[in-house]
């Protein structure tokens, strides 16, 4: 990062137009000649070149030394986080009924996985712009549940991996117990002031070996909020399958959410519990959420700069003695 430590010292250029304008108003030498008929058409030669550029070698010494004392500097700003901020946790329910065709992205029907993967991105921008010194995990869950990506501050990885999630992924199923519960166990790996799970799942609890009571009754008594969120149309909703005969063709089935346990899990840990069944207020959840959930970052700024004025005023110092000695021997005016 470049910048001047005393930029006020740059209004100094502004006078050198003027002295040039002033020097120019005095009277030169006057040489009496009979006339220059004799040296039209010669070459002129070096002499006569340096004595043109002379005048001006005076001019660039003192812009040189105008900017070396306005002290340009290079150097390097760091920051650093003095503030824990908040561990979040996203659990991500990757059962094979998230390919349910049932939601919109930018006027196109999307399943269930595209529009939470587009949704949770912008949540994940918001806190990186706003709340740098949130940590941001991610638990990914089907039949199986397991950590996708531990609580970083690098949300630029964070958003490659949410890009790369799959249906099916994890398995078929739907174990949210064992989701609640790693990322409950991600969350007491690090401290911070707050502790936070944001568990989303389109099913019922019907595969893993935790419950999902037992998973809430953990995540209370370490002091972990746990906001769950429904996703999903009500009713039957389409799927689109590969037949054999028929090829690929839409079939209609209905999938149930366990509103009831998802409700429990939140108010046992002092969370919420949302229900999303199209795009915009999946996006009005996490908005709400981001709200909700804040924490003040502080932060403290070292830098480090190196002068440069001294790269400036070397040059300008002999370019200085350079026209000195210049003026007073090889270009000496006579009055």
């Amino acid at each position: 990062m470049f910048r001047f430590a005393s930029p006020t010292a740059l209004l100094l250029l502004g006078l050198l137009p003027l002295m040039v304008w002033w020097r120019s108003r005095q009277p030169g030498a006057a040489l009496d000649h009979s006339g220059l008929t004799a040296v039209v058409g010669l070459r002129p030669t070096l002499a006569v070149r340096l004595c043109r550029v002379l005048p001006w070698l005076k001019w660039l010494a003192l812009v040189l030394m105008v900017v070396a004392l306005a002290r340009p500097q290079w150097g390097v700003r760091q920051t650093t986080i003095l503030s824990e901020g908040i561990n979040i946790v996203l659990a991500v329910d990757l059962s094979e009924s998230m390919a349910a065709l049932d939601f919109k992205a930018e006027g196109k029907v999307v399943n269930r996985l595209a529009a939470v993967k587009a949704v949770v991105a912008e949540f994940i921008a918001s806190r990186a712009a706003e709340r740098s010194g949130d940590r941001i995990g991610m638990v990914v869950f089907g039949s199986q549940a397991y950590t996708q990506l531990p609580l970083t501050r690098d949300y630029d990885t964070l958003l490659r991996v949410l890009d790369r999630l799959e249906i099916g992924a994890a398995g078929k199923s739907t174990a949210i117990g064992d989701a609640l519960g790693i990322s409950v166990k991600r969350l007491a790996d690090i401290a911070s002031e707050a502790n936070l799970i944001v568990l989303l799942t389109d099913g019922r609890s019907n595969s893993g070996s935790l419950s999902p009571q037992a998973a809430a009754q953990a995540a209370k008594a370490k002091g972990v909020k746990v906001y769950t969120i429904g996703v999903g149309s009500r009713g039957k909703v389409p799927f689109r399958v590969q037949s054999p005969l028929f090829g690929e063709r839409i079939v209609y089935q209905r999938v149930d959410i366990d509103e009831n346990a998802l409700a429990a899990i939140a108010a046992a840990t002092d969370g919420l519990y949302f229900r999303a069944e199209d795009t915009e207020g999946l996006r009005k959840i996490y908005a709400t959420i981001d709200e909700m959930e804040t924490t003040e970052v502080e932060l403290k700024t070292y830098d480090q700069y190196n002068d440069l004025y001294r790269y400036l005023l070397l040059p300008a110092l002999c370019v200085l003695i350079l026209w000195t000695v210049l003026v007073n021997t090889r270009f000496l005016e006579v009055p």
